[in-house]
């Protein structure tokens, strides 16, 4: 488990990490996840655990892992809307 979150989170500067199994985490696995620390989201100003750990079990449960909101649209501004004019093509091929 050690060497799987050093090659990927470390290796990689991922912010977090998830570690799915069959079977569920060993002491030594929770203790290395809890080791891993928090990400701290700036936007959502919560801190999330940086490794975590869920089961296939977990997962097909409804358990999800803990993280930032990925529905809101924070990294691009909406483009303008663009109307077309009666039977026209639009102003791209004017």
């Amino acid at each position: 488990m050690k060497d799987k979150r050093r090659g990927v989170l470390d290796r990689e500067a991922a912010a977090l990490g998830l570690f799915i199994t069959l079977e569920p985490a060993t002491r030594d696995m929770l203790t290395e996840a809890v080791s891993a620390g928090y990400y701290e989201s700036p936007l959502w100003q919560q801190k999330y655990p940086r490794l975590q750990i869920l089961t296939i079990e977990e997962l097909l449960n409804g358990k999800r892992p803990e993280m930032p909101p990925t529905g809101a649209n924070v990294t691009f501004q909406k483009a303008e809307r663009v109307r077309r004019e009666a039977g026209g093509r639009g102003r791209c091929f004017n």
